[in-house]
């Protein structure tokens, strides 16, 4: 990783599946972000970050059925209610500087 990058970490647990992982996100070039999603135990969520290692930044704002976190995720099987996508691509904003670091919640009433 670059000394200069800005690394982010974020935390998911998805649910009521349990299958809790850590996105590591960082910027490696002006227009590229590297990501690792680990410490899952749902192999949809290993396979899937078998698959997706960096985006560009046009791929990070692709719309969904072209963008990288989503295909990969498909690819992978995961549950199409899954968070961990949008949390591959809410970490990678951050990383490049896109957005700032706010955690996102869905609370049932």
């Amino acid at each position: 990783m670059n000394d200069n990058a800005h690394f982010v970490q974020v935390n998911v647990n998805p649910g009521v599946c349990g299958f809790e992982c850590v996105i590591k996100a960082w910027q490696h070039e002006a227009r590229m972000v590297k990501v690792v999603i680990s410490e899952s135990k749902c192999r949809h969520i290993q396979q899937m970050s078998e698959h997706l290692r960096q985006m560009t930044l046009n791929e990070l704002f692709a719309p969904v059925p072209r963008n990288p976190a989503f295909v990969s995720a498909t690819e992978a099987g995961c549950h199409s209610s899954c968070p961990v996508p949008v949390a591959v691509l809410k970490a990678a904003e951050v990383a490049m500087g896109m957005a700032l670091p706010k955690d996102v919640h869905i609370h049932f009433l």
